[in-house]
This record gives C-alpha cells, structure tokens and sequence, in this order.
C-alpha cells in the first residue's frame, strides 16, 4: 500500500554526457554515460527498488512475485520502459521493428516509443522520418549515402512531444535531453552512424541496414495525435498520446501548483517521474516526499492517492491488455 521507488540502471554510450549528475544528481558511472534506465523491468537492466519491503529487489522480480501489485496483469514481462537520454553527441540513426517481426526475428517485443524534449541547445534538432516515397527509393538513397537527402530533420525545443510508431526513421542529436517512454524492448537496428569509430574496438560500430530497410514504414506519415489538456483542481493535465494512436501506452505531462486528489482511473498501475520542481504523494494516511529525479511506480492496491506542491511530472500506464 506504498509508492514502488525506483533506483535507474545506467548506460554508458559514446554520445553521452554528465548531465544525468549535473541535473538529477545522479551517482552515474565515470565517463560518457548516455541514458538512465528510470522504470525498467527489461532483463539484467532493471530499475531497483529502493525503500519498503522490496527494497534491493529488481523491478522486474517484483512484477513476477508480487504480481497483484500490477493488476494480476497478462503480460509475463513489464510491458514499459522509462528512460532519461543526455545526447552529448549525435545517436546513431536507427529504427524499430514492430511486434510481429521482432518476434520472428528477434525473440522479443516490437519497440514504439515516444520522446519529451526536457531541454534542447539552441540549434537542437531530431531526425523524424524520411523523405523517400518508396522502399526502392529508400534502399538506393542508403546504397549510395544520400544522407541529408533522405533524413527528415525537425527543430526542437524544451516541450516537445514526438511519438515514435516502430518502423520511424528517427535519432537524438547533439544537445538534447528527453525522457523517453517505450515499450520495454531493446532491439535496435543501426542506419547510419555518421562512420564513428569505437574507441575501445578501434572499428565502426555494426550496421543493421537490410533490417532497416524491411522494418521501415514507407512513405513516413507523422502520427495523428489528440494532445488536449484538462484543468483538475490544482492540476493541468496534457494528454500527449493514448489508445488507439498508441496502442502500448498512455502518457500524461502533469503541471500541479497545489493539490491533486486523484485515482488509478482504471488503469491497474501508474509510473510517475519527477520532471521540475517537487512536492509529495500522500496515501492510506502516509506521506513520501518527491523531488527532481524521482521515479515510482503507484500500484494496484494504492486506489486512491494526492499530489501536493509545485512541480511537473511524466506520468505513464500500460495500454489496454
């Protein structure tokens, strides 16, 4: 009957930087870490749980013993994963399979996911989509490099909000801090990766190009999204995607000054992370406080629950089972 507190798994990545410490006073590993793991319940990368009676276990082995804190779920996996990326230095261009072909191909889920733009340098921008019309076009302007006439560059900003069906051509660039939100996969296949070198191998890293070119959605179409906002009480609620434009998740940007008595509203559990500012959750007569950088997850058994203070936060459920 208490807010799961989560501790992230770190990644270290070439593009990576310090600011998952400058900003969320992380205790990251030395050198160029890339993206924090916030919820996650993905195999050896989970988040740890960190006060209560499950604390020092992972996510993903509280989703499998204590299953009624998820709903009784269907899903024999944590369906979602939450993540923090400081891009220091471009990302390789990449895309997702969906579903079906990560299955047959990989063993694992599909991968669409969604980015909020927490900050962005001036001149930041992210590649969105493509520009070729069809899967032969698409194939020569790979064969023969024609980068900045095939990739689709869109300017950012702190705000932002891009949803990333699998089989979009898409990449982070230098500059820009996001917290992404996805279905819990790690399958990845690289495009393009402007012929860096790995350091530590001394060569390019990998390139997945014909998985690529099978999984990419031609022509690319910018999702329809319905973003509306809704004042409760104290609390302005931005729905940024929902089914069935998004069929693996709902996610919400939540700005609270004063107080939120609220619900699970059906959904059999909650993840919450602290974007801006600070406050506490308050339920069952107990109070957890909440600052910049803080992660849970509200479970099943936490119906009903309170938000106080003055800040932002990214709350996120699982789409309907």
């Amino acid at each position: 009957m208490e807010p799961i507190f989560l501790t992230p798994y770190f990644r270290p990545k070439i593009w990576g930087g310090r600011k998952l410490d400058t900003i969320f006073h992380y205790d990251i590993p030395e050198g160029k870490v890339g993206e924090a793991w916030i919820i996650s319940g993905y195999k050896d990368d989970a988040s740890t749980v960190t006060s209560g009676p499950l604390k020092g276990k992972s996510l993903r082995e509280v989703y499998h013993e204590h299953p009624e804190l998820f709903g009784n779920p269907k899903s024999k996996e944590f369906p979602l994963l939450v993540k923090f990326l400081d891009a220091n230095d471009n990302l390789s261009v990449q895309v997702h399979p969906d579903d079906d072909y990560a299955n047959k191909v990989e063993n694992d889920s599909g991968k669409t996911e969604s980015w909020y733009v927490l900050q962005a340098d001036p001149g930041a921008y992210l590649i969105y989509g493509h520009h070729a019309k069809s899967k032969e076009e698409l194939s020569e302007m790979i064969k023969k490099g024609q980068w900045d006439k095939l990739l689709r560059k869109v300017p950012i900003k702190k705000g932002d909000f891009f949803y990333v069906p699998a089989g979009t051509i898409h990449a982070l660039t230098k500059g820009s801090l996001v917290i992404e939100t996805q279905q819990s996969s790690d399958v990845t296949y690289r495009l393009y990766d402007y012929d860096r070198v790995d350091k530590k191998t001394g060569k390019k890293r990998e390139l997945h190009t014909q998985k690529s070119i099978d999984v990419t959605t031609v022509p690319h179409k910018d999702p329809k999204l319905n973003v509306h906002t809704e004042k409760v009480q104290d609390a302005e609620i931005k729905t940024l995607v929902e089914p069935p434009v998004s069929p693996h998740f709902y996610l919400w940007q939540i700005d609270l000054d004063g107080t939120w008595k609220t619900t699970l509203n059906d959904h059999p559990y909650l993840l919450v992370s602290v974007i801006d500012g600070g406050g506490e959750i308050e339920a069952n007569g107990q109070k957890w406080n909440l600052k910049l950088g803080d992660n849970l997850i509200i479970p099943n058994e936490m119906k009903n629950f309170t938000f106080t203070g003055k800040m932002r936060i990214v709350m996120s459920a699982p789409g309907k089972e």
